[in-house]
């Protein structure tokens, strides 16, 4: 069972609830408009993929079994998945029974309301409260964007009131260190790194021991520990990571406090795969997706609360753009209005 697929009861027992949220509601909010419209344009091209089929076949006319099958095909064909698909048209055909629909048109909203209450378990905000440092892990494969969403993160927190450190803990990639540095210079928040020699192979493990105890000395509210990027074939460097959540957990026993998964959008079902080697390695407690403006993909946030419909992961933060504020919580309702409005 997924660390992260927790029942409302088991939520309601352990710190994953917060007493008070660290993400207050801001719908009303300059922010939060200007944010959806973001939200909105960087969907764009799952919205015109998605949104134009759908338009054509909730134009008008009958509800029949040939519609339902255009509606599977369309679904299939945006990244939404098996599952997905599968539990999407089980509800729509028994709101359309209870409801008494005879319209296509009636359809859209029936399948707007359907796909927010399946995605709304996957929005659980990240309360960071409950420890300090509240120490976060960043995991993921080669090139889903870790360092920057790091970056975005450490701007997010700070905008949340909270001091940040990071740790560059990916010491294998040959610019990852001066990327996270340069993150650092900009959101004016320390980096704790490797030697610069290249001659010098440091440890990943003993960097993020250090940024720990270094953030535990100064009083810093978070730490946010970048590592290696690895596929979920090579073993070796699964075991590596491993390593490097042990030596966490010795320099604060209850750390890492968070594990997070980075997903890249345009990897589409490739995205549950990654889900499930990782979450087997680290047990991962939360998910970043990253890249959704760059991809018509978007689909892919439904494949992964279809393919976990009892106790889905919690999507913490959802990329919409090259900004620093583009990286945000997810929440349900405003991804779908943004998706197919």
């Amino acid at each position: 069972m997924f660390s992260f697929f927790k029942s409302k009861k088991d939520l309601a027992e352990t710190d994953e609830t917060p007493a008070k949220s660290v993400v207050e509601p801001e719908s009303q909010s300059e922010e939060s408009i200007s944010f959806a419209s973001r939200l909105k344009q960087g969907l764009s091209r799952t919205r015109q993929n998605l949104g134009k089929q759908l338009s054509g076949l909730f134009g008008g006319g009958k509800i029949d079994e040939e519609l339902y099958e255009e509606l599977e095909t369309i679904l299939l064909t945006s990244d939404i998945g098996v599952n997905a698909t599968h539990q999407l048209l089980e509800n729509l055909r028994k709101q359309v029974k209870r409801d008494a629909l005879t319209d296509s048109i009636q359809l859209k909203q029936a399948l707007k309301e359907s796909l927010i209450a399946m995605l709304e378990p996957l929005a659980q905000p990240l309360d960071t409260t409950a420890h300090k440092p509240f120490v976060i892990m960043i995991t993921g494969v080669n090139g889903v964007g870790k360092t920057t969403s790091i970056g975005k993160l450490a701007k997010f927190f700070q905008t949340q009131g909270h001091s940040v450190l990071l740790a560059a803990g990916d010491t294998f990639r040959a610019a990852a260190r001066e990327q996270l540095i340069a993150w650092g210079e900009r959101n004016n928040v320390t980096v704790i790194a490797p030697d610069s020699d290249p001659d010098k192979k440091s440890d990943p493990a003993a960097v993020i021991y250090d940024a720990v105890n270094s953030a535990k000395a100064r009083g810093i509210d978070i730490v946010l520990a970048d590592t290696a990027g690895r596929l979920t074939t090579q073993l070796h460097l699964m075991e590596e990571i491993k390593k490097v959540k042990r030596v966490i957990a010795k320099a604060m026993p209850d750390a890492p406090h968070e594990v997070l998964l980075v997903l890249d959008a345009n990897t589409g079902q490739n995205a549950i795969t990654q889900v499930s080697a990782f979450d087997d390695a680290l047990n991962v407690t939360g998910l970043i997706l990253t890249k959704l403006d760059g991809t018509a993909k978007g689909g892919v946030v439904a494949a992964i609360a279809g393919q976990y419909p009892e106790n889905p992961p919690a999507l913490r933060f959802i990329g919409v753009g090259e900004g620093l504020d583009d990286l945000r919580p997810f929440d349900a309702r405003e991804f779908v209005e943004a998706l197919l409005d």
